[in-house]
């Protein structure tokens, strides 16, 4: 029996477009080389106060005498010892002719993981800038579709003997919530390296196009019964696809209502190139949990405040005649609402956060009062999270009954038509902290999830809480916005005045 990809998956597969690619991935800075001394108490250690941090240059604080190193042939090893726990990454995507059903999952008969697993290095002695613009070149190239669709570079060269592990997959890999991130896959709760049984994999034989053909007709027939009896009763496919259609205009029209209230109009709903640009920054959750008891909200709520400070900062850069009601919108996880779950440390807590159910606010950029513009943020998105005007399933296929091609394909050009203006700048949030990860015995300092950047999208942010940081990941379209290392000194800025605030 054929895999084939689901609606959903199919839909991201075919977004993919000039100027576009939907992948997403994550940067993990190792200490390769340091102790293996436990985790908390580093990250204890390596809190000193609440002064924010920028880049990913920061040293840390671990001590003891057993040492462990991380090396292309290890890491090599460790993610083939982990590929059976995610099977997919040994797949590629074929595609049915005629698009008589939407593609399916086959493995890769030459399947090398030498290929997908890379090793860079930054001109000694390397910094936070190079490793940027590092990552900014990786994650603008589109994957190759005729291997499995992710990538994964070890990073050398960088300050005080750190490391820096780059994932970049494609998100049709992704989109099943039981479906890991390859950076997920290869980091421990614990030093101690637990191998899998060993794997020996072969790949199946693939199918040929025309029992694919073949079997996508056949397929096609039997979806309505018996054809005879279909057609008696006027339950034939062509009934079924009219149905469909029908309910797909329904929920078209329903979107449709959704965005009436549409974003305000802004560059960041601009896409002009292919080329990205990103930038990190990093404050203590400590500090903005202070901040959060201060003005009787969440940590959320200081997150998005700052997210707002950001793009404050952004718009007077260019136009010092920001007005007070000014706004940007954005869309988050559902679930960052949920304050019952927002201080537990949890082992299974996911930085790759995706296919949840969302809702989009608005973000009071005119405002100039710091303490103000928090109040605003914290009242709307308890407002916003809790309408059904503003709650959003994410990117779903239109046509998502049918397996033909040109339906995902028309849903998805549709997709990108519709969700223009439905929000300014995606952000990504975890619910729980992530507790402290180790990829083959060396700890994992910091990190970062990278997110998609979809089509008619400037900007998409991310936010990790790791360590007792949070983590933030700017990734952007370098047309619009080539001015994006400057994120990294605004964040520090809005977070301080929120923490100067009385």
């Amino acid at each position: 029996m054929v895999n084939r990809l689901s609606p959903r998956e199919a839909m991201f597969y075919f977004l993919d477009e000039t100027g576009s690619t939907t992948h997403l991935g994550a940067l993990l800075i190792v200490d390769a080389g340091e102790s293996e001394k436990s985790g908390t108490t580093a990250a204890a250690e390596q809190q000193s106060g609440d002064g924010a941090r920028s880049g990913s240059a920061k040293k840390s604080a671990r001590s003891g005498s057993t040492t462990r190193t991380l090396d292309y042939p290890s890491l090599v090893a460790l993610v083939e010892n982990r590929l059976q726990s995610i099977p997919r990454y040994r797949q590629v995507v074929r595609e049915v002719t005629l698009g008589l059903a939407r593609p399916v999952w086959v493995d890769d008969p030459d399947f090398d993981i030498n290929f997908h697993i890379r090793r860079s290095g930054l001109p000694r002695p390397g910094d936070t800038a190079q490793l940027q613009d590092l990552i900014a070149r990786v994650m603008s190239r589109p994957l190759d579709r005729t291997r499995p669709l992710w990538e994964m570079y070890l990073i050398e060269g960088l300050p005080n003997g750190q490391q820096a592990i780059l994932t970049k997959t494609h998100r049709c890999l992704v989109d099943d919530e039981a479906a890991l991130e390859i950076s997920e896959a290869i980091c421990d709760e614990q030093p101690e390296v637990e191998a899998l049984a060993e794997d020996l994999w072969m790949p199946g034989a693939p199918p040929g196009s025309v029992s694919l053909a073949v079997g996508a007709v056949a397929e096609a027939f039997s979806r309505p019964g018996d054809l005879l009896d279909s057609l008696m009763h006027g339950n034939s496919v062509v009934a079924e696809v009219r149905s469909t259609a029908e309910d797909a205009l329904r929920r078209v029209g329903s979107i449709v209502q959704q965005l009436s209230d549409s974003a305000p109009s802004s560059p960041l709903n601009n896409s002009t190139t292919s080329t990205r640009i990103f930038a990190v920054a990093s404050v203590p959750r400590r500090g903005c949990a202070k901040i959060a008891d201060r003005y009787d909200c969440t940590v959320n709520d200081v997150e998005l405040a700052i997210i707002s400070g950001v793009m404050r900062r952004w718009m007077l850069s260019f136009d010092e005649s920001v007005n007070v009601a000014d706004t940007v919108r954005v869309v988050l996880p559902l679930s960052a609402r949920d304050p019952g779950v927002e201080r537990r440390l949890d082992s299974e807590a996911r930085w790759i956060a995706v296919g949840k159910p969302s809702f989009v606010t608005d973000l009071p950029v005119g405002e100039d009062n710091p303490a103000v513009r928090l109040a605003q943020v914290a009242g709307l998105a308890n407002r916003y999270s809790q309408s059904s005007r503003r709650l959003s399933m994410g990117p779903q296929p239109i046509l998502s009954e049918l397996g033909v091609v040109p339906f995902p394909e028309l849903s998805s050009r549709a997709f990108r038509s519709l969700n223009r203006r439905a929000y300014n700048v995606p952000v990504g949030m975890g619910t729980s902290p992530v507790a402290d990860k180790f990829v083959d015995g060396c700890p994992v300092s910091e990190m970062y999830m990278i997110p998609t950047l979809m089509a008619q999208r400037a900007l998409a942010i991310s936010i990790t809480d790791y360590r007792d940081n949070l983590e933030f990941a700017f990734i952007a379209d370098r047309g619009v916005m080539n001015d994006l290392p400057a994120m990294t000194d605004y964040v520090t800025e809005a977070y301080e005045e929120l923490l100067a605030t009385k």
